[in-house]
């Protein structure tokens, strides 16, 4: 009975080559995904906090004055400006991100797509040293589109922050009185918008077009 690495199908060489390369694989996917994530999410709130460090500036060079602030009606219309500005500049990593969660899951599709190969080959061997890969040998998994996941969460975080600012600006150049109903319109307006983008791209890459299949293997992924 197989019960040793040593009288598997495959050298002990090889075998332990392709479980580093398979380990080493998933590993580098998700520290990717993570890396990623923080960077995009850093950038977006560097752009968001913009705005503050104009208003700073103008006021410490005496351009504004910094009592001006304090009320509404006084804030200078060049301050809303910048505000909508980089409001709407908070979607370039927002989109980032999007594009960075799903590359990085057809990543993991494909790692998980390669463990199933090995581990349909040694099936019998793994049972008979009791032993599992207990990692995904699933290619259809993870799902692009999990909007309670973390990828997800953070999507939707930085989409409610855009809106804030979209907004805040928007009603700034529009001479309007601001109140929280008009606010938390155009907030759930412009987040709603991006959350479509999200959810109509996660989708698309979920049932995007398949590559070339010159010979006709099952594709095993939604």
């Amino acid at each position: 009975m197989p019960g040793r690495a040593d009288e598997l199908p495959v050298g002990p060489a090889q075998f332990l080559q392709l479980v580093a390369v398979d380990f080493t694989g998933i590993y580098s996917v998700y520290l990717a995904a993570k890396d990623e994530r923080l960077k995009m999410t850093r950038l977006s709130m560097s752009i968001l906090s913009a705005p503050f460090a104009a208003a700073v500036a103008l006021a410490s060079a005496k351009v504004i004055d910094p009592a001006s602030l304090t009320t509404w009606h006084t804030i200078p219309w060049y301050l809303f400006a910048i505000v909508l500005a980089f409001g709407l500049l908070g979607l370039v990593p927002y989109l980032r991100l999007i594009e960075a969660v799903a590359a990085h899951t057809r990543a993991a599709r494909a790692i998980n797509n390669f463990r199933l190969l090995y581990v349909a080959r040694l099936r019998d061997q793994f049972a008979d040293m009791e032993w599992s890969p207990n990692l995904p040998v699933d290619p259809r998994f993870p799902e692009t589109y999990a909007p309670l996941a973390w990828p997800g969460v953070n999507v939707m975080i930085l989409a409610v922050a855009n809106g804030g600012y979209v907004a805040c600006g928007v009603i700034g150049l529009s001479g309007a009185t601001p109140n929280a109903l008009l606010l938390l319109v155009i907030i759930g307006l412009v987040a709603l918008v991006q959350y479509l983008v999200y959810y109509v791209r996660a989708n698309v890459t979920r049932r995007r077009k398949v590559p070339s299949n010159p010979y006709r293997f099952e594709n095993v992924e939604t």
